[in-house]
């Protein structure tokens, strides 16, 4: 049956077309400004936590299972939740709450103007019915995790496959800081992504399933490191 056969790429075609949107919102051609942060990556290669690809391994490992990875990921879905709902109470809520748990004014910094610039762009050049309204509840700070599941929910996508993205997304861009702070070169910062990517899956699994009372982290180095990093000498990064 040659029709049938030659509708079944066409069905698949359709449905990847549906996650283009993450692809071009996570990339680092996306105007948020990801460039600028480490999330205290640049603290730790000076205070020799991460020296080498096995400790920046384990270092973005422990950020991303026990640390803001895991809590970003827990609001983005909630704020997907809401947008799809059209809560927009419930979804000022979730934001209020993101920017709360910032554990320093750096990493408030790093989170605010992230989400902003993120919705902004999205706003500017994906519109869709209800982005506006969505977007309009959420006056002043924005952060990034809510933006990102906003503007997911308001445009349909999937939410496992917008939370695996967005954690992929976030080790890259914190690999790309090591790379640019150089302890480790390009090759290996690759390595550590695809060492990365199953727990990144794992996570995406695991987070539908989590409450707002799952929320917490458990990287209290990190945090400290945000501190000193505002007084730290010599700085790439604004976090």
């Amino acid at each position: 049956m040659p029709g049938r056969a030659g509708e079944r790429p066409q069905a698949d075609a359709a449905a990847a077309i549906s996650l283009l949107p993450l692809f071009a919102w996570l990339t680092p051609s996306f105007p948020v400004g990801a460039y600028a942060y480490s999330h205290t990556l640049e603290w730790a290669v000076e205070a020799g936590d991460i020296k080498n690809e096995d400790s920046l391994g384990a270092f973005l490992g422990d950020l991303l299972a026990l640390g803001f990875g895991r809590s970003d990921a827990i609001l983005a879905a909630h704020a997907h939740r809401a947008a799809v709902a059209g809560d927009e109470t419930a979804l000022a809520e979730v934001n209020a709450l993101a920017v709360a748990l910032a554990s320093s004014a750096e990493l408030r910094l790093e989170t605010c103007q992230q989400g902003r610039s993120f919705l902004d762009a999205v706003r500017a050049a994906w519109p869709a019915p209800g982005l506006d309204a969505a977007a309009s509840a959420l006056v002043g700070e924005v952060a990034y995790p809510v933006a990102v599941g906003l503007a997911a929910g308001v445009h349909g996508l999937p939410l496992a496959p917008t939370l695996e993205a967005f954690l992929l997304a976030t080790v890259q861009n914190l690999v790309s800081a090591a790379v640019r702070l150089a302890p480790i070169g390009q090759t290996a910062g690759t390595r550590v992504v695809a060492r990365l990517a199953p727990t990144v899956h794992a996570l995406a699994l695991e987070i539908p399933a989590l409450t707002l009372d799952d929320l917490g982290s458990a990287t209290f180095r990190a945090d400290l490191g945000s501190f000193r990093h505002e007084t730290q000498y010599t700085r790439l990064f604004r976090s």
